[in-house]
């Protein structure tokens, strides 16, 4: 006798869905036909043939499987990281090579090239360098209440202060000359006290601003959850982004002022005239703080402080570089260049840059102000009346 032995049929068209997965209802087919869909992101499922995944607690993110949740990596600009050795490394170094300008400096405060354009502004401008440097490392590492109360305060004073600095060498060279006109009023804004007053006055009003954005939004600690995918950045909450841009565009008009009157005063006599380098490192100043603005804007995360701080040491750096560099090769390589005769421009045999009419007076005022009238002097033109600001060595054979 023959026995036909048959499977029972399948209730359903599909295979059960694993863990990890959901059920999706094919469209104009039973209810027992279905496809298996993996669960979206940040849900999971740790049963079988589930109609819904269930979403993550928002601190923790599912594993690769999706069949349970993790709690997400805490993350921020550490000093373990390599990016956030390198930028380490590069803010240490500038920072040493600054300390070291600044020695060089004080050890050679009687040259010339020391002595002119005021060397207390040098000196400060150096100081505010070395901050400057030093306060990107406050981006880097693990945010503390104090950290995120301090980084941007620190970072827009200590460049408000090297701006400024530029800025009031410029204008004392500028005013220099100038008040050597007959009947010039801007003979009594030339001395020590006026470049510390633009220093000043400049700094506090970046101070004013740090303390009024800090007033607006006090700044702490912030775990953010839905910056990175499976990550929760550590950062500073420092409020609206228009406080850190109030603070940057202090910093844009401070340089934009520091390069028009720098400009201006390009073609003053070079024996003293910082006015081209420090134009040269506006431009380097302001391009970096342009290409920022956007960077910054489409990046998140540990990206966007490590682009902050990349920008603050290419700007700081720029400054350094392009100010300082010059002196320092004429003063350790090029030591004969490093007195009032080799400093002048090697055509040049005597530039009339201002006439006289009233010797005695101006000549009381330039040697009232030598550091910032550098090599120059009164001289005068043979068989005639008329006074010259030139050069000493190159006095006219009478």
């Amino acid at each position: 006798m023959l026995v036909i032995r048959r499977k029972t049929p399948r209730s359903v068209c599909s295979e059960n869905c694993r863990p990890g997965y959901r059920k999706s209802v094919r469209e104009g087919q039973p209810v027992c036909c279905y496809d298996c869909v993996p669960c979206p992101e940040g849900e999971f499922s740790n049963l079988t043939d589930v109609a819904v995944c269930v979403k993550c607690p928002e601190d923790q993110w599912p594993n690769e499987e999706k069949t349970t949740c993790n709690p997400k990596l805490i993350t921020f600009l550490s000093y373990q990281e390599p990016i956030g050795i390198v930028l380490t490394f590069i803010a240490v170094c500038f920072a040493f090579i600054t300390i070291v300008i600044l020695g060089i400096f004080i050890c050679f405060q009687d040259t010339p090239i020391v002595k002119a354009n005021n060397r207390d502004l040098s000196y400060l401008l150096l100081t505010s360098l070395i901050c400057s440097f030093l306060c990107s490392l406050l981006f880097i590492g693990h945010p503390k209440q104090l950290i995120c109360f301090l980084r941007q305060a620190v970072f827009g004073i200590t460049f408000a202060i090297s701006l400024s600095s530029l800025l009031a060498k410029t204008l004392i060279v500028v005013i220099a000359f100038n008040a050597t006109k007959p009947g010039n009023n801007l003979r009594k804004w030339v001395g020590t006290k006026v470049p510390k007053y633009i220093v000043l006055i400049c700094s506090l009003i970046q101070v004013f601003i740090c303390i009024l954005s800090l007033n607006i939004t006090f700044p702490y600690p912030y775990y953010n959850m839905n910056a990175e995918i499976g990550k929760i950045i550590v950062e500073c909450n420092e409020g609206p982004d228009m406080s850190f841009y109030f603070i940057l565009g202090y910093l844009c008009i401070l340089s934009s002022v520091s390069f028009i009157v720098a400009f201006l005063a390009r073609k003053l006599p070079d024996t003293f005239n910082d006015a081209k380098l420090i134009t040269f490192s506006m431009l380097v100043f302001c391009s970096v703080w342009i290409f920022f603005i956007p960077t910054h804007l489409s990046t998140k995360g540990t990206s966007a402080v490590a682009v902050e701080v990349f920008a603050i040491l290419a700007s700081s750096a720029g400054l350094l570089s392009c100010i300082f560099a010059p002196k320092c090769y004429i003063i350790l390589i090029k030591p004969e260049k490093n007195s009032c005769v080799q400093l002048q421009h090697k055509d040049v045999h005597l530039k009339k840059v201002r006439e006289f009419s009233s010797t005695s007076v101006n000549k009381s005022f330039l040697n009232e102000h030598a550091d910032i009238c550098g090599c120059w002097e009164l001289i005068s033109e043979p068989h005639t009346s008329h006074w010259y600001y030139g050069y000493a060595h190159n006095r006219p054979q009478s």
